[in-house]
């Protein structure tokens, strides 16, 4: 999903994040992890992720080490010590491949992070930072375990007591990434214990020497000192959270932290990606309340009575956001048209809906002061239209933006039959059961239909877009394409024309393998948005399946969850403070 000029050299601004044993607790913590991750990359980051190992594992290996060698060699308990972080990084790493991130880990053999010191006590001096760029270059996150390095006498060391914390200040010092974020169990640094006093402020900012005095025993005094020589900038925040503790050289403030409150949930369909969606929310109960989930049939469902229903009603009862996976043009609007209309914040991943009833939605939500996401409903987990929000002067467009489509595609090359492709596309669940839609080149025309609006900002509804279908190519077309060192692939592209009318259509045509959409794999989905400027940028990742789509459908959701945090402490403060209190 990375974002690449035409010269491809990838564009950078990196967020180092942190993850403690305090948040990767057990094994089911790694998706609300990836899932953090996944939020700062569609926000146009590239991230290193440094983690630790599970909670308590660092300790069995010593313990363990300790057992089997009473008081062995330094260097040998670090050998074993260590073992707990490697494990971590590669667990996060799997992770983010199943959002349909392009993620690596890399050990620190192979990133040249040295250490001196003692075994068990070592603080970092050297890294090959031109290694880390380049997997940048070609991945979105490098995952890498913290609290461990080589040593020039030892071979192996580690770092003492948080030194997952010097790691990730250490990377952020040597990458030159614009913040650190050290994700913990509480968002940020108080004042006082909040657990013994729920009124506690939290500090918005700190500089370096006041941080090591008022954050002892959450961040680690050695980092805080590292990030103060090399003039680090620090946040301290909890997972999913929108507020911060800053640590930099700036003046202390602090203030009482803005609460939101528990939102009620309406989660409309759970096939593939609502199911995806609702093992989120799932994780996250904390901060919402589901209603029975809406479904054609309850029967037979696991998750105990109540928890599915098909009266549309008691799925949308008191609802505060709608998340809406369902599919269907009409009925959907009909459903959420209404719903904007009364106030009620609405996510989906239904491009078919959006791209019919684009106007009336937006309409609706404004009347009502309602929020309205779509990321999933173009381009499944590559954030396409997050980066088009931060461009300007886009003239075209042109993307492979049907995975299932592209499946098929690359099945027919290698000699498959089209109906044993299908059959293996749904299998995998990237193909509905009735694949009109995609085979057809009318899923392809309801995204381009959606990129041309928030690209080229030209109402072009999906009826007035061109079409190609599938079933017009020769059964040996893509076999053919690739014996001549090309590839089909089904391409949607918008152009801005000269007098600001608007050229698009839906064709599958052949690229030579070098075409910067040809690398398209299996599911993947590829865009080229090119500006007025003549720079021309790629994003890809995958475009269909359960976890990717449903991956963009929650961070939609907690972009809303965060705002209506933000506008609860906007409240707040417009309050008396007497009130408050």
């Amino acid at each position: 999903m990375g974002e690449r000029q035409a010269s491809g050299e990838a564009e950078k601004r990196i967020c180092v994040l942190k993850f403690g044993s305090s948040v990767l607790g057990v094994e089911e913590d790694f998706p609300s992890a990836a899932l953090e991750i996944y939020r700062h990359v569609r926000d146009g980051e590239k991230v290193v992720a440094v983690v630790s190992a599970l909670a308590g594992e660092t300790d069995s290996l010593l313990g363990q080490a300790e057992r089997v060698g009473g008081e062995g060699d330094p260097a040998l308990v670090a050998r074993v010590a260590r073992v707990g972080e490697l494990h971590s990084a590669g667990l996060m790493a799997l992770a983010l491949g199943r959002l349909g991130l392009r993620a690596c880990t890399l050990d620190p053999h192979e990133m040249g992070l040295v250490a001196e010191g003692e075994p068990l006590d070592s603080d970092l001096v050297a890294l090959d930072a031109a290694i880390i760029h380049a997997r940048l270059d070609s991945h979105e996150v490098v995952v890498v375990p913290g609290f461990t390095a080589v040593h020039r006498e030892h071979g192996v060391v580690t770092l003492g007591r948080g030194g997952t914390d010097l790691s990730a200040v250490f990377f952020a010092a040597r990458l030159d990434a614009h913040r650190v974020r050290l994700i913990k169990d509480v968002d940020g640094v108080y004042a006082e214990d909040p657990a013994k006093n729920p009124y506690a402020e939290r500090y918005l900012a700190l500089d370096y020497d006041l941080a090591a005095e008022v954050s002892t025993g959450l961040v680690q005094p050695k980092a805080i000192h590292a990030a103060k020589v090399e003039n680090v900038l620090i946040e301290v925040a909890s997972l999913g959270a929108g507020e911060a503790t800053t640590i930099a050289d700036v003046a202390a403030r602090k203030a009482l932290p803005a609460r939101g409150r528990k939102l009620r949930v309406a989660l409309l369909g759970c096939g593939a990606v609502g199911a995806g969606v609702l093992a989120h929310f799932n994780q996250w109960a904390d901060l919402f309340e589901l209603n029975p989930v809406l479904v054609r049939d309850p029967s037979g469902r696991a998750g105990g009575s109540g928890r599915f229903t098909a009266d549309v009603e008691a799925a949308l009862a008191g609802a505060d956001l709608i998340v809406e996976t369902m599919g269907g043009a009409d009925f959907a609007a009909d459903l959420l048209c209404p719903a904007l209309r009364s106030g009620v914040h609405v996510v989906t991943a239904n491009k078919a809906a959006v791209a019919k009833h684009y106007e009336a939605l937006h309409a609706c939500a404004k009347s009502g002061g309602a929020m309205l996401a779509y990321s999933a409903a173009v381009g499944g987990g590559v954030p396409i239209l997050e980066a088009l929000a931060r461009l300007d002067g886009v003239v075209e467009v042109e993307g492979v933006m049907n995975g299932t489509v592209n499946y098929l595609l690359g099945r027919l090359a290698e000699g498959w039959r089209f109906d044993e492709a299908l059959a293996r596309a749904q299998e995998l669940g990237f193909a509905e059961a009735d694949p009109s839609a995609d085979v057809d080149g009318d899923d392809a025309a309801d995204k381009l239909s959606i990129l041309v609006r928030e690209a080229l900002h030209v109402p072009l509804p999906p009826s007035r877009i061109g079409r190609q279908s599938l079933r017009d190519i020769p059964g040996d077309g893509a076999a053919q394409a690739l014996a001549r060192g090309e590839t089909l692939k089904q391409v949607g592209r918008c152009r801005l024309l000269p007098g600001g009318g608007v050229e698009a259509e839906v064709r599958i045509v052949s690229l030579p393998l070098d075409h910067p959409l040809a690398g398209a794999r299996n599911e993947e989905n590829r865009f080229t948005v090119r500006t007025a400027d003549g720079k021309a940028r790629t994003l890809c990742g995958k475009g269909a399946g359960r976890w990717p789509t449903a991956a963009s459908v929650f961070a939609d959701v907690m972009d809303i969850q965060r705002a209506l945090v933000l506008r609860s402490g906007d409240a707040q403060a417009s309050e008396p403070a007497l009130l408050r209190a």
